[in-house]
Order: C-alpha cells, then structure tokens, then sequence
C-alpha cells in the first residue's frame, strides 16, 4: 500500500475537523427534542381550550420539529459516514437503510427533498394563517418553496446527467 506524502496525510485527516460541527447538531437536536417536549405538554395541558385551528397550528410545529430532526440525523449520520469515517454498522439491525447507498450526490437530493417538506409544512401553516397575513409575504413564501423544488429537482435532474446507470435518487 502506498504512502501518500505527509501533506496528503495532513489534508486527508482535516476531515476529521467536522466532527465538532456534527457533535454541534446532535446537541441542536437535543434542544429540538426538548422544545417538542413541552410543546407535547402543552398540547395535553391546554389542548381542550385551543381553537381547531390553533391545535393545528400546533401539531405542523410538532410535525416541524419532527421534519427537522430528520434532516440533522441525515446530516450527522450522512455527513459523518460519507465525509469522515465508515461508521462500521453493517451488522446493525437499527442501521438506516438510506445508509447503504448514500453518497455525497444523493446526501444532497434527500436535503432537498427534506428542506422542501419543511417549506411545505411552513407554506400550510401560511395558508391556514392567510387571514393575518399580507397577500405580499404569501407570494414570498410559495416563491421560496417552488425555488427549492426546483433546485431539488435540478440536482436531481444533473445528478442523473453525471451517474446515468446509477438510481441515486432511491432510499
């Protein structure tokens, strides 16, 4: 096996740098969790004197909370396995199933697709909403979501341009 000079070795481990910033997610998704936590509470305590649509408002920002944590797991797990280290869970029954075909092209598509879930989920509570908001902010927030359809679908759509005979979209 050969060596690769010690500035190569020196370059290759800087990977190891992201690990703090992977550490600062997962505790992220500790304040995430605990924030759902009372909202949950919330809900229990006073969820008989909230209005139907407040008790939905409530439920998208726990399916929120949900949507996001989602996406810190892939970018900790993805992130960690595709960027830094093989995480060595072959033998795993809990291992993440997306994990055995992720790589950097599609880390990226299943972002997207969980930043245009998250937008989505945000552009229902704006309509539910609409009666305390200007026709203007509205605008903005469809125009925001339909751009991250879009860049989801182009890097999607260039993705499969470089890798024909590979399904990176799967998973």
């Amino acid at each position: 096996m050969k060596q690769g000079s010690p500035l190569s070795r020196f370059i290759f481990l800087s990977r190891w740098l992201q690990v703090p910033l992977y550490i600062g997610l997962i505790f992220a998704q500790g304040v995430y969790s605990y924030r759902f936590v009372l909202e949950v509470y919330d809900l229990i305590v006073h969820g008989v004197t909230h209005s139907e649509n407040e008790l939905m408002l409530i439920v998208l920002g726990l399916i929120d909370v949900v949507l996001v944590s989602n996406l810190l797991v892939m970018v900790v797990i993805g992130g960690f396995e595709t960027f830094v280290s093989r995480m060595h869970l072959d033998s795993d029954p809990d291992r993440p199933e997306w994990l055995d075909h992720t790589n950097a092209s599609t880390l990226k598509i299943k972002l997207g697709l969980s930043l245009i879930s998250i937008s989505a989920n945000h552009l229902l509570e704006t309509f539910i909403n609409a009666d305390r908001l200007t026709d203007r902010a509205m605008l903005w927030k469809v125009v925001i979501h339909v751009s991250l359809i879009i860049s989801a679908v182009s890097m999607a759509w260039i993705d499969n341009l470089m890798h024909p005979s590979s399904d990176s979209t799967q998973g």
